[in-house]
């Protein structure tokens, strides 16, 4: 599926898999695009932390309706882009986990591969990639022979210690093709 490239002159940041905007303290930040290939809103069973109806509602409503593997951006286009990928490759269908972070493909090495190149490619010269990534199922060391760029620094969070931010910047002269 071919798809036109769109200019963002308004927009610096790019969000390319916003789910419900979880991360954001501005969910309606007037800097960023929000992009993911799902639109959707779902309600869900949910009992945890002390949730007395057992139901949560997600709302997934994002700028724009895109795949992070094909990105409809021109080359450069972003100074920032956040890339939070499915981390999933086991959930069940109507699981909270599944509706809440999606779920990677069975081709997910593939799928990031190319999702780390599109990142790269709408990335300005020495622009910033910050990475978000849980490892409960896919190891994070698995995850960066995906993509030939090396992270400047990175912390580990969560309860778990198992989920990893990882900023990246992109060489000013090196120019990232699409994989």
């Amino acid at each position: 599926m071919q798809q036109e490239h769109m200019t963002n002159k308004d927009k610096s940041v790019l969000d390319a898999c916003c789910g419900s905007r979880m991360m954001w303290f501005d969910k309606t930040d007037s800097r960023a695009v929000f992009g993911d290939q799902r639109s959707e809103v779902l309600t869900v069973t949910d009992n945890s932390r002390g949730n007395v109806s057992g139901q949560r509602t997600l709302r997934i409503e994002p700028d724009t309706l895109m795949d992070f593997r094909a990105m409809p951006f021109d080359d450069g286009a972003f100074k920032l882009v956040a890339f939070d990928p499915p981390h999933l490759i086991h959930a069940g269908p109507r699981s909270w986990l599944a509706a809440k972070y999606g779920k990677l493909s069975e081709n997910w090495r593939d799928d990031l591969r190319a999702g780390f190149a599109e990142c790269f490619r709408v990335l300005a010269p020495d622009g910033v990639l910050v990475f978000k990534w849980n490892e409960t199922q896919v190891k994070v060391r698995d995850v960066l022979a995906l993509t030939p760029h090396k992270p400047l620094f990175g912390q580990v969070s969560g309860r778990s210690g198992m989920t990893h931010w990882l900023v990246f910047m992109k060489p000013s002269d090196v120019l990232c093709e699409a994989a």
